[in-house]
């Protein structure tokens, strides 16, 4: 998993990096296909806003988050992105499939 972060107006320190990196590490924990992400962190005045596109195996999501806290809007971020990729998941696997297994084995 390879992780890109850019700063529009807003420089990228050592610990900003760090907090983004171990915060998308929860997203990597929940699925394992991502392939790359694209993090861009932006201040306008009094508006910080986080925003992201994953690419995983099949798809690309986007999410965004804007508060007034650059880090609130990061958390606010990967919880949008967790919950897309679990959405994702879910879509990958075949349930009918299984409910079909049950039932041969029940008859």
């Amino acid at each position: 998993m390879q992780i890109q972060l850019t700063g529009h107006h807003v420089e990228i320190t050592d610990a900003l990096r760090d907090y983004v990196e171990t915060k998308i590490e929860k997203v990597h924990r929940h699925f394992d296909q991502v392939i790359d992400i694209h993090c861009i962190l932006t201040v306008e005045k009094l508006r910080h806003k986080a925003e992201a596109t994953v690419m995983v195996s099949g798809d690309k999501l986007y999410a965004d988050a804007v508060e007034e806290n650059m880090y609130a809007a990061i958390d606010g971020l990967v919880d949008k992105l967790d919950r897309q990729v679990k959405k994702h998941k879910e879509k990958l696997t075949d349930h009918h499939a299984r409910d079909a297994q049950k039932a041969r084995f029940e008859v």
